[in-house]
């Protein structure tokens, strides 16, 4: 540390302690490269942190539920080692309908055709070629998600990637190449009218399609996000979501814990103000108060529209792709909330405040597919839904620790919110963010007589809120719409989809890269494979370098 302080580049700085972040040192220090993380804010995990927002109510401030965080990552750090516990969910979800009816969704194909026949019994009998149909688009998509796509213009290692691509969906049967289809090109509302006939039972599955998208269910290119949601898994099990025990915040955790033990240096409070550029190579970052950290490379887990935006020097990239970086189209059309609660909600279709499957699982208003797609034609034109799509997890009924006895914390995750309001409206307003916390509140209440008189305390995060504190641009989750034309290669723009940047020396390894967002860990993963692919090179590697890599 002595001879680094008179000036001894480090390996690798991370600008971000994010979990892509966290996940990408981790994986560069146990390969015995020298790291720093460099987090503007006072403790790791970016967006994955949990804090005590009412004296006895801790609860995960924006992410809030598992499921993508890859089996690869948690073992190849040793999460679990360190602490890391996920529990599952006693029902996946639940939809209050009207006044008495309400879609409970168990794990299980028996559980869930039992369900869902109580809407449609056409529908009920289809489940089982729907669910194989996913798993088997689901199988390609947990492949491509562990490497690095090709990159257009590239050399040798990506024809290699492309023909290996090109191999695996040419040895599939033409049922499963028109799946693939289907699901990377149509909107999640017409995938489902292939499969089911109920709206309910639509939009019960819908709902997976526009989660972190601004855009309606009949927008193309949400079917593809539907899939995004369908790839994970938790302790083993696919298809399964849980809470981390300790909110989101113990993810991030454990997983500082993994790099700190493999030698990595985190520095919170340590906010990164540009690049340091020579001669059009990154060498280094200058923090804000002036410190220059020199670096053999830098890995960036900003949303990349930031990135170039406001960190890369204008002279060091042409006006094109500078140009290509500020168009990312981001926002994806959510509000988030935490709120302490005094009891346990009843709700209209499921009467009683003792706890029961439906309150562990995902609560979700929004019952039919004509109400998902008026929410977001909604916000589209008033700058928010009258009507939102709220999904709330009450956390503290699996995790006691969160809140005291006998009361509880929610978590609402909501859409949709324009990730800029009208002109003359700002969300940087307080007034707008509270008027739009009481629509929430009166949408939850609407179901469950009660819920908004038993809030203790509330914790609001406008689009304006999330990009203040953990630099989501627009409030987008994703670092960047998961929309047709910023998917695979064109992740985050065509040509720089390797995870290597246009400026030698700089990487990309958060959510902006492939496979994009989520709590996966992947792009942390994956940069951090092509670092050491630079860092480290195989004979291959250096014969691809040797023939050029294109432009």
């Amino acid at each position: 540390m002595t001879a680094r302080r008179l000036g001894v580049p480090y390996d690798v700085a991370v600008i971000g302690a994010g979990h892509n972040g966290l996940v990408a040192a981790a994986y560069l220090a146990r390969a015995g490269l020298s790291v720093v993380v460099l987090e503007k804010n006072d403790i790791v995990g970016g967006a994955a942190v949990t804090e005590e927002f009412h004296p006895g109510f801790r609860n995960s401030v924006a992410s809030y539920t598992v499921s993508l965080l890859n089996p690869r990552v948690i073992r190849d750090l040793d999460l679990e080692r360190l602490g890391l516990r996920i529990v599952e969910r006693p029902a996946a979800n639940f939809w209050p309908v009207d006044a008495t009816r309400g879609l409970l969704m168990p794990y299980g194909l028996v559980g869930r055709q039992k369900a869902i026949a109580e809407f449609s019994q056409r529908d009920a009998a289809r489940l089982p070629a729907y669910d194989e149909a996913l798993e088997r688009a689901a199988s390609v998509l947990r492949d491509l998600v562990l490497e690095a796509p090709p990159n257009a213009g590239g050399g040798i290692i990506d024809l290699i990637r492309a023909g290996r691509v090109g191999r695996r969906v040419g040895r599939m049967d033409l049922v499963d190449q028109r799946l693939l289809l289907d699901l990377f090109t149509k909107s999640a509302a017409d995938f489902l009218d292939q499969w089911f006939e109920n709206e309910t039972v639509k939009a019960a599955f819908a709902f997976d399609g526009i989660v972190g998208a601004y855009a309606a269910p009949s927008t193309p290119g949400t079917a593809y996000v539907l899939l995004h949601h369908c790839f994970g898994e938790v302790n083993g099990k696919t298809g399964v979501w849980g809470h981390a025990l300790g909110g989101m915040g113990a993810i991030t955790q454990a997983m500082a814990a993994s790099a700190r033990g493999a030698g990595a240096e985190i520095r919170t409070g340590s906010p990164v103000a540009m690049l340091r550029c020579d001669d059009r190579k990154v060498t280094g970052v200058v923090l804000a108060s002036g410190e220059e950290i020199r670096a053999r490379v830098v890995a960036s887990n900003i949303p990349p529209k930031l990135l170039f935006r406001a960190y890369v020097p204008e002279h060091v990239v042409s006006d094109d792709l500078r140009r290509r970086f500020a168009s990312i189209k981001t926002g994806s059309g959510t509000f988030r909330m935490n709120v302490a609660l005094s009891e346990l909600p009843s709700f209209t279709c499921r009467l009683g405040k003792a706890m029961a499957p439906h309150h562990g699982s995902g609560i979700i208003i929004g019952p039919t597919l004509d109400y998902l797609e008026a929410a977001y034609l909604d916000a589209r034109s008033s700058g928010w839904s009258r009507a939102p799509v709220v999904e709330m997890l009450i956390p503290s009924t699996l995790d006691p620790s969160l809140a005291p006895p006998g009361q509880h914390v929610a978590s609402l995750f909501v859409q949709y919110v324009a990730p800029r309001l009208p002109v003359g409206r700002s969300w940087s307003d307080p007034r707008e963010k509270e008027q739009f916390a009481a629509v929430v509140l009166d949408t939850v209440d609407a179901h469950a007589p009660g819920f908004k008189a038993s809030v203790l305390a509330q914790q609001v995060l406008s689009p304006f809120d999330l990009e203040e504190r953990f630099g989501l641009v627009d409030g987008d989750i994703f670092h960047g719409q998961l929309s047709l034309d910023q998917l695979w290669s064109a992740r985050p723009v065509l040509g720089h989809a390797d995870y290597r940047m246009p400026v030698p020396g700089l990487y990309l390894c958060g959510a902006g890269a492939h496979p994009g967002g989520g709590v996966t860990g992947l792009p942390g993963r994956n940069a951090a494979l092509a670092i050491l692919a630079d860092l480290k090179p195989s004979p291959v590697q250096r014969l691809s370098a040797l023939l050029g890599r294109g432009a």
